[in-house]
């Protein structure tokens, strides 16, 4: 009986895989694996390899069309764009000289010796800085000749890139708005102005406008505030003596 057991044992034992046969086993399928995964890599590959070669002619018509945009790019801007930069600010350099000694209406339309006016310049040389800047003499010179509404158009058409420009537009917008007696959007524009990029001598004028302006609709909490930041943010002013009279007047 005891062998019988004993033989039974050893046939059962010799069924399982040894030790040395399971890590063979192990083995082979992570062969099994990479088999598979250096197969779908092959796949891939081909893939790739197709698309290339199917779409070779549209991927090389895209490469050029893209070469050529920025050859034609870079050609209008050293060509077309450059040239008529120079002869825009050697065209504007009369009308600037007629602005500056007041000379509006000669400014905006025949500056003398040839040249053009702001209005022509802003068309004549559209999309230069020059052009842009135009714009804002127009705005300026119609606003001193009385034509709001003109003034206005120019005003807001002008794209100012500069830290006070952008404070004098909205101020002179604010002006126009104000001599046509449209309080309301003569006070949102002093607003603009006064509350833009900080400047110590536009800011506290615009906010004394905005005070002063506030006052004269009934807004006395708005003026209020306004002549407050001048006594608090710009004692030096020449504002601020008359901001401290207010001050003392609506509080």
């Amino acid at each position: 009986m005891s062998r019988r057991r004993n033989t039974h044992y050893s046939h059962k034992h010799e069924n399982r895989p040894t030790k040395a046969e399971r890590e063979a086993q192990k083995q082979t399928a992570r062969f099994d694996e990479d088999d598979d995964t250096f197969v779908e890599l092959a796949e891939v590959q081909q893939s790739a390899t197709d698309f290339l070669e199917k779409y070779q002619k549209h991927i090389v018509g895209v490469a050029s069309v893209i070469i050529l945009l920025v050859g034609a790019y870079l050609a209008y801007k050293h060509l077309v764009v450059a040239p008529k930069e120079k002869a825009a600010v050697e065209a504007i350099y009369k009308a600037q000289a007629q602005f500056e000694q007041d000379s509006f209406a000669l400014a905006l339309e025949n500056p003398g010796g040839g040249f053009d006016g702001f209005i022509t310049i802003i068309d004549k040389y559209s999309g230069t800085k020059s052009s842009n800047i135009a714009k804002y003499y127009a705005g300026i010179s119609y606003l001193n000749l009385g034509r709001f509404d003109d003034a206005i158009k120019y005003l807001k058409d002008f794209d100012p890139d500069d830290v006070a420009l952008p404070i004098m537009k909205n101020g002179a917008l604010g002006d126009a708005y104000a001599e046509l007696g449209d309080k309301d959007n003569a006070l949102s524009y002093y607003n603009k102005a006064a509350n833009g990029e900080q400047n110590d001598l536009l800011t506290p004028y615009y906010l004394n406008k905005v005070g002063l302006l506030a006052f004269s609709m009934g807004k006395n909490d708005e003026a209020l505030k306004a002549f407050k930041k001048i006594q608090s943010d710009f004692p030096k002013s020449n504002e601020f003596r008359d901001a401290d009279k207010m001050v003392t007047r609506l509080q």
